[in-house]
């Protein structure tokens, strides 16, 4: 019988939720030693706002690459196809794109649980709510419409128990948080590097070539 050691005292808090529609059909593989299921699914799920110089409401879809192992797979991926809704609670993680060490490290959502419903319309769930470290100084940026935006990097230490390898692994995963309005200004004058924060808010990524990650913050609290 294996003895389980507890996770370390400083680990941090990362759940992120997610509701929306399966982009592909799962590319299911396997692993040996032991023999367990492993697959990377992409869920869409979308936002809406309504436009004020146009009066029209605008959608944004967000694509989120989630890994799924084990019998999380077999139980609900086996027969799942494009257009499927499929609900995921997990936490962030990192994952090597490629083969080789000259890539970078992609922001994956790693699933602890997974559940698959029919087709149909629903409303999307995209949420994550984590406890983190600043790992730089907040900076302040005005937009063109006058509105204050700060971005800053933090760091956070998951921990998950892998049951293959019978011990705690841990996972540093370091992320843009944008905060807006007066919680910018607020971050801006009080933070600092190494200081706590709480975050809700949810996954998002900059229209770039390289779709890089980053956390919409819809509430900060500074805790030191």
């Amino acid at each position: 019988m294996h003895k389980i050691k507890s996770p370390t005292a400083n680990q941090q808090l990362c759940a992120v939720t997610l509701l929306g529609n399966l982009v592909a059909d799962p590319d299911i593989r396997y692993r040996a030693n032991p023999v367990s299921a492993i697959t990377e699914i992409t869920l869409a799920t979308s936002a809406k706002w309504l436009d004020k110089k146009t009066n029209t409401f605008k959608e944004w879809t967000s694509y989120h690459n989630v890994r799924v192992e084990g019998d999380l797979v077999e139980q609900t991926l086996l027969n799942a196809k494009k257009g499927e809704i499929i609900l995921v609670h997990g936490y962030l993680s990192h994952i090597k794109s490629g083969g080789d060490t000259k890539n970078t490290a992609l922001s994956i959502v790693h699933a602890s649980f997974i559940q698959k419903f029919n087709k149909g319309y629903t409303q999307t769930i995209n949420q994550i709510l984590c406890s983190a470290q600043l790992s730089s100084v907040p900076k302040l940026i005005t937009t063109q419409n006058n509105k204050n935006l700060a971005q800053v990097t933090i760091i956070i230490n998951q921990q998950d128990y892998s049951v293959d390898k019978q011990c705690w692994l841990s996972h540093q995963v370091a992320i843009e948080l944008q905060v807006w309005g007066k919680q910018a200004q607020y971050l801006v004058d009080n933070a600092k590097v190494n200081d706590s924060v709480m975050v809700e808010g949810k996954l998002s990524y900059l229209a770039t070539a390289d779709k890089k990650q980053f956390i919409e913050a819809k509430t900060v609290h500074l805790l030191s």
